[in-house]
């Protein structure tokens, strides 16, 4: 439960909104268990034919609770919801905030469908714990001890029983539906992300899949886990039907044992101790019958703690570093190199259990333009995320910083100037469903249209906007969907034209454009006279075309094999499809 307390506390839940919420829900069930007393006495003083008058109050007693059960219903549900949409809100900025400005690799280590579920649908789940465990939790606490106190009033053995038969239904049936629950909730999470991961790999990358004969056998995975997902939603729906019985069982308990108190006590004469007479027999049969209906929807609550529980605990995990990660964490010195010197120390670049690069030693002077170079599935990318500083190095060191003030290891310095110093632009990075110009602001936020517009026309792309409808501010309706692969790629790389990071890192720039035009903005890229970028700007460049003569090369040898010569493992096949808004976690 630590993960999930602390998950709700990123939450940042306001408990003066909680407790308007269960006094709303105490207030709803309070004047459905005053009806049934109420209903109870009036029906059977009725039948004793008293004046009218007599029943007067009592009438308009009943109406006004009835009206009153609906309206804080409404009002419950209102302040409720409200906790939770604002909590589920709170939580996915904190999440987003802490992706964004730590250090952690975990929009790397994860697939794309897996880091969905745990910001998409394990957020959810989390509200779920507000809106169908803690309140109601509390709402259920309140009216037991009402109940219990009321039925004791006119017979403390109907009280017990009724005390003993809501332990039943509110305490034990969602412990063991809780512990039962545990175990296919892990199975449904990962079937869930299994089948997310498999589903966004065949739709995204259908094109290449198909080419590559592998289309039918990523829809096959998705198929079974889907099939994974509904069989746990089968094993989960047994417990839950289990909980249901619990409840009507326990009521029933209740209510007979109630009634043999009541008319054994009337029967005999023995006063009850609100004294003997039918409207407190009415009232002790029917008050356990409006009880049960707080703790009614507890199983239903233990299994949203369950599944919480299991989602607090994934969106921990990606909250938090990996052991490995703890080469990224800076201690705190700080970059006072304005143009930094980017140093590759005997780096050797990788995943964790996966294949590795032979070990590469450079130096990338200010200002200088290189190119990354090496075979297809070398590992070019893995050793451009680590020199950015997201992803540790597996050995060697990355260094920035100059002559003057020091070369420091990434590890020493404070992350927010690794991240100001040096940005990775990726080869897939996210086009938003904004507009043009705001997609190039998620780089610099005080970008200007004159500037946005300028770098647009120097990769190509200056003509298409201007002929746009709203020019800079036409919305890009489906993001990604709404432009051919080479305007994409010329969009992608705009943004590294506006950047001002003294060190760009940039990811295949011309993939998907023709031969003369990838020539053209490649040549322009690596030349630093070209003025695409600024002079100053240091750009490490990976690409599969060729290099223009005079440019400096840095070559990723082949993967470094163990000491049986059996290779380390392979990259996975899906860390480069992976949702980074500016190409950087």
């Amino acid at each position: 439960m630590t993960d999930l307390r602390r998950v709700l506390g990123l939450a940042t839940l306001d408990r003066r909104r909680i407790a308007w919420a269960v006094l709303a829900g105490v207030a709803t069930l309070g004047s459905a268990l005053a009806l049934s007393a109420l209903s109870a006495w009036l029906i059977l003083r009725a039948w004793q034919m008293p004046p009218v008058l007599h029943l007067t109050v009592a009438v308009v007693a009943v109406r006004a609770l009835g009206i009153s059960r609906g309206i804080c219903r409404y009002l419950e549900r209102l302040a409720t919801h409200d906790v939770a949409f604002r909590g589920t809100v709170a939580l996915r900025a904190a999440l987003y905030r802490a992706l964004a400005q730590s250090n952690s690799t975990a929009a790397w280590r994860f697939r794309r469908g897996d880091l969905v579920v745990r910001t998409g649908e394990d957020v959810d789940a989390i509200g779920d714990v507000v809106v169908r465990a803690l309140v109601p939790a509390a709402v259920a606490a309140v009216l037991a001890v009402a109940s219990v106190t009321l039925l004791a009033v006119f017979s403390p053995t109907a009280a017990v029983i009724l005390a003993g038969c809501l332990v039943l239904a509110g305490i034990v049936a969602p412990i063991l539906t809780a512990r039962a629950q545990t175990d296919d909730d892990a199975d449904h999470a990962r079937a869930r992300a299994e089948a997310a991961a498999s589903t966004v790999v065949a739709i995204e990358s259908a094109a290449e899949l198909r080419v590559a004969g592998r289309l039918a056998g990523v829809r096959a995975r998705a198929t079974a886990a889907r099939r994974d997902v509904a069989a746990a939603e089968d094993r989960a729906a047994r417990w839950s039907a289990l909980a249901a019985a619990a409840g009507p069982l326990a009521t029933g308990i209740a209510v007979v044992g109630s009634l043999m108190v009541g008319t054994t006590a009337y029967g005999s004469g023995t006063a009850f101790a609100g004294g003997t007479s039918p409207m407190s027999l009415g009232i002790v049969v029917l008050v356990p019958l409006a009880a049960f209906e707080a703790t009614s929807v507890l199983p239903a609550a233990a299994v949203a703690v369950v599944r919480g529980r299991l989602a607090a605990r994934r969106i921990v995990g990606l909250l938090d570093h990996d052991p490995a990660d703890a080469g990224l964490r800076g201690a705190g010195v700080h970059l006072t190199a304005a143009r930094p010197e980017l140093v590759l120390d005997g780096v050797v670049a990788g995943y964790a259990n996966g294949r590795r690069t032979a070990p590469v030693t450079a130096t990338i002077g200010a200002g200088e333009r290189v190119a990354l170079v090496g075979p297809s599935g070398v590992g070019k990318t893995s050793m451009a995320l680590t020199a950015a500083g997201l992803l540790p190095a597996r050995a060697g060191t990355v260094r920035l910083g100059d002559a003057t003030s020091g070369r420091h290891a990434l590890s020493d310095l404070d992350p927010a100037d690794v991240r100001a110093a040096v940005t990775w632009f990726a080869e897939d990075a996210r086009v938003f469903e904004t507009t043009v110009f705001e997609n190039l602001r998620v780089v610099r936020g005080d970008l200007t249209a004159e500037e946005a517009l300028a770098a647009l026309d120097a990769t190509g792309l200056g003509t298409w906007v201007r002929a746009l409808p709203a020019r800079l501010d036409t919305v890009l309706a489906g993001g990604d969907r709404s432009l051919s692969g080479g305007q994409r790629r010329r969009l992608l790389l705009a943004r590294v034209v506006v950047s001002r990071t003294p060190v760009v890192i940039v990811d295949e720039p011309t993939e998907h454009l023709d031969d003369a035009s990838s020539a053209r903005l490649l040549g322009a890229l690596l030349d630093p006279r070209s003025g695409l970028l600024d002079p100053a700007t240091t750009a490490l460049v990976i690409t599969h075309r060729p290099v223009p003569a005079g440019v400096r090369t840095v070559t990723i040898g082949e993967e470094r094999r163990d000491a049986d010569g059996v290779g380390a493992g392979r990259v996975h096949p899906e860390k480069k499809s992976l949702p980074t808004p500016l190409g950087r976690a």
